[in-house]
């Protein structure tokens, strides 16, 4: 079962990542994954390097630079369980002993993982995500992004690393479909597909035609000090002139 499972994952991994042409829905792989897990923990002698539940994403794409991540980009953990949101509270405030939590909610957007290198507040890299270790070099990509800033607002000295989310407005994934269906070209499944076969075109002047849209919510690198909290850190980026997601509180 256990080599099943990390075949029909690579499988689906690769369809998602580097094809952008996925055959399941995200909870059904993630369940995939969550089985894998458990099989992994209750019999440790199965556990692998090479199993799909140690990596993040897919393969960088052939036609780019490869560069490496300074601070991994790795995934985020997810749920569909009460339960397990209501563990994870208990082991926060277990943590912050007789302290008050604070969170951050926002709307997870279903896009493309880019990371962005300033320096001395000057665009000079963007590399997507990959396996989590390396990504792909899409500085050309990334400069005809409207909602990208080439130079930050204010005076920023030093590197700093932005994490964001790439992703397609529905509207503008509507359009480009109907273009396609004209055209006589493959649909894309949905946005977040659309999305990353957009960045991994070899023109840029095609990927600015396609309108993407793209917000920061966290760093990688940064030289200066680190932020004390993610709300700050958030209100910081909109001062610099990132877009930043706009359904997020503090609770």
């Amino acid at each position: 079962r256990v080599q099943k499972l990390r075949k029909e994952i690579e499988k689906h991994n690769r369809l998602y990542y580097e094809k952008a042409k996925p055959e399941i829905s995200d909870p059904e792989f993630d369940r995939l994954v969550k089985e894998l897990e458990d099989l992994e923990a209750e019999h440790s002698g199965l556990r692998s390097a090479s199993s799909p539940t140690q990596r993040v994403g897919g393969k960088p794409a052939q036609g780019f630079v490869t560069v490496e991540h300074p601070v991994p980009m790795l995934s985020i953990d997810n749920t569909y369980s009460k339960e397990e949101l209501a563990d994870f509270t208990i082991r926060v405030k277990k943590n912050l002993a007789d302290e008050t939590a604070e969170y951050m909610m926002e709307l997870k957007i279903d896009g493309v993982s880019l990371s962005l290198f300033y320096e001395g507040g000057e665009l000079v890299r963007a590399a997507t995500r990959g396996d989590g270790t390396r990504g792909d070099d899409i500085t050309a990509n990334a400069r005809v992004i409207e909602s990208i800033p080439k130079r930050l607002k204010g005076a920023v000295s030093g590197r700093i690393e932005v994490r964001g989310e790439i992703f397609l407005e529905r509207k503008v994934f509507e359009r480009i479909n109907s273009q396609r269906k004209k055209d006589g070209e493959d649909l894309f499944v949905n946005p977040r597909n659309a999305a990353a076969g957009s960045l991994k075109l070899l023109d840029p002047t095609i990927v600015a035609a396609r309108k993407l849209s793209f917000f920061a919510h966290s760093v990688g690198v940064y030289d200066a000090q680190m932020f004390k909290k993610h709300s700050e850190l958030l209100d910081r980026f909109e001062v610099w002139g990132f877009p930043v997601n706009k359904h997020r509180r503090v609770c």
